[in-house]
């Protein structure tokens, strides 16, 4: 059996006025699922660097990381898919949403902001997302969950 190894990414955790900043998950609107902005570490690029290269593309936003704050795995065992997500606080130093930026990967055309109820009525992922984000500030372990479409 090969061995492969867990894909690692980076994410955001932005709250303004009391609000969490999500985007949509897949590219063309495949799904309606929402997750917090961010993506695929680079090689040769710190974790904070490239959290901030993939805000910018996904949202336009310049942002300030801070602590790390979730640790989340997901996998697809059918397709031998597995990634380590890490979240981290981040603070918006420039920059606005705006319907018209446009992610120059093509896969985020939808981000928006949600209060803690909003997000009763959305699908998102990790299930931890809304105890990372409006927490006590302790680091948090979401194990292995099924990637979800």
């Amino acid at each position: 059996m090969s061995h492969r190894t867990p894909r690692l990414a980076t994410r955001a955790l932005i709250l303004a006025d009391d609000r969490l900043l999500l985007v949509n998950a897949y590219r063309g609107g495949v799904s309606d699922l929402w997750c917090a902005p961010g993506g695929g570490a680079v090689v040769g690029q710190s974790l904070h660097d490239n959290l901030k290269r993939e805000i910018w593309e996904e949202t336009g936003l310049t942002v300030a990381v801070g602590a790390p704050c979730l640790v989340n795995e997901f996998h697809d065992p059918k397709r031998g898919f597995h990634q380590v997500d890490l979240y981290f606080r981040c603070q918006i130093v420039a920059g606005q949403i705006n319907d018209g930026w446009r992610d120059p990967e093509g896969v985020v055309t939808e981000r928006r902001f949600f209060s803690r109820d909003a997000l009763r009525g959305i699908r998102f992922k990790p299930d931890t997302l809304p105890s990372a984000a409006w927490g006590a500030g302790e680091s948090l372990y979401d194990p292995l969950e099924l990637i979800v479409r």
